[in-house]
């Protein structure tokens, strides 16, 4: 047996309602199998004429099973009453001798997994199993010093008395170090349990953090992209403006120079934002390849989808219309994302449903998804894009899980010029 531990500063997490009211079942099943075990034994004759009536064992019975309905609300105090009710038990010779040893294991057992005082927990148990060695020692005295052998022959060194005796001792110590052993590692996985979820907390916060951060970094860095690109530019093709206006008429060579360089800068202008877009819009590395996204490429998204093991349709509803570049590249990356995230939060056997309906001056993309409800949907960089991607567009969002479980993503973006395609 080890000696006694310090107390620990470390608090295992409360029971829940759920295991509160297990431990009544428990009670009420123990009960019942103790008063039909004690009936059994009585019938059996196992002490003779010894044992005391049915009404002696329903009271033995309720101490023995009674008490676990509170074992993880009073641990100590369940143990002490089962130990005083085996005492008894025993003593008077009640004829039940199966429920009586599991209720005084999961006693042993509760009050090593649900006392956070250590310390106290130590000496609750070493009292019970030393009461009960104790006990032992003195039942085997009396039992070597009477004259009733009860059948079993003391002659030699090892004779079948010794061995009866040995086997209850070493019986005694398995059973109350397995209770003592298990209860111990018990709680150590409770405190582990709850270190690992408190770490879970620290991680999401600090996750959420990090893709705030992210976001808040990618808006500083494409501003500052476009001002390097539309500001030098801009202001390039002022000055030169206000000179060709200045020579207009003086020397009109000046003025076509002058023009000419606020073409090239315009020109150039254009060329390193597009160079811009197409570093913002550059496919990500499991998706499918592709310079310039569309919503024609919502089928190979789809396709995509189904290789990597989420059965997905797409359905078009409406007349196709032609949109500007910027509404079917984020449509694309809204639905590219929906999808994202139901192969990775809605878990096994779980299907999607993408809808693009054209409505008049409007677009509508859906993306619905059956399998596991996430109940708080944090607002992680992925969630953000999508939020920002269908306000650059001029549209609205919605995000969230459905009433008849999974989750729906719909985005509504109006279409200023609608041209069928």
């Amino acid at each position: 047996m080890p000696s006694h531990p310090q107390a620990v500063t470390p608090r295992r997490k409360p029971a829940t309602p759920a295991e509160l009211r297990s431990d009544v079942w428990l009670a009420a099943a123990l009960l019942v199998g103790a008063v039909i075990s004690a009936a059994l034994g009585a019938t059996a004759g196992l002490f003779g004429d010894e044992s005391p009536s049915i009404g002696w064992a329903i009271l033995y019975g309720a101490g023995l099973a009674v008490p676990l309905a509170f074992r993880r609300r009073a641990p100590e105090i369940a143990a002490i009453v089962v130990t005083l009710a085996f005492f008894i038990g025993v003593t008077a010779r009640i004829p039940e001798f199966y429920v009586s040893n599991i209720s005084l294991f999961i006693v042993v057992y509760s009050v090593g997994a649900w006392v956070d005082n250590r310390r106290r927990a130590f000496w609750v148990r070493v009292g019970i199993i030393v009461g009960m060695f104790l006990w032992l020692m003195v039942t085997t005295f009396q039992a070597a010093t009477t004259d009733d052998d009860g059948g079993l022959s003391r002659e030699g060194l090892f004779s079948p008395f010794v061995a009866y005796m040995l086997i209850q001792f070493l019986t005694n110590i398995a059973f109350f170090g397995g209770a003592y052993y298990m209860g111990d590692r018990a709680y150590a996985s409770a405190l582990d349990l709850k270190a690992l979820e408190q770490r879970t907390r620290e991680l999401e916060d600090e996750r959420e953090l990090t893709a705030a951060q992210a976001v808040a970094l990618d808006r500083v860095g494409i501003a500052r992209e476009l001002h390097d690109v539309v500001a030098h530019h801009v202001s390039s093709m002022g000055v030169q403006a206000g000179a060709a206006r200045t020579v207009l008429d003086a020397d009109p060579a000046k003025a076509r120079t002058a023009l000419l360089a606020v073409e090239s800068s315009a020109r150039a202008a254009l060329d390193e934002l597009r160079q811009l877009l197409e570093t913002l819009r550059s496919p990500l590395d499991d998706t499918p390849d592709g310079s310039t996204l569309t919503v024609h490429d919502l089928e190979t998204l789809v396709a995509h989808a189904r290789e990597n093991g989420m059965p997905t349709t797409l359905t078009v509803i409406g007349t196709p219309t032609q949109m500007p570049e910027l509404v079917q590249v984020n449509i694309y990356r809204i639905a590219q994302e929906a999808l994202t995230n139901a192969r990775r939060h809605s878990g096994a056997g779980a299907t999607a449903d993408v809808r693009l309906r054209y409505d008049e001056g409007a677009v509508e993309l859906e993306v619905a998804n059956s399998g596991r409800t996430v109940a708080t949907a944090r607002a992680g960089l992925g969630t953000l894009g999508m939020r920002e991607r269908a306000a650059a567009s001029g549209g609205t969002i919605e995000i969230g899980p459905r009433p008849r479980g999974g989750f729906l993503v719909r985005v509504r973006i109006p279409v200023s010029v609608v041209v069928p395609v």
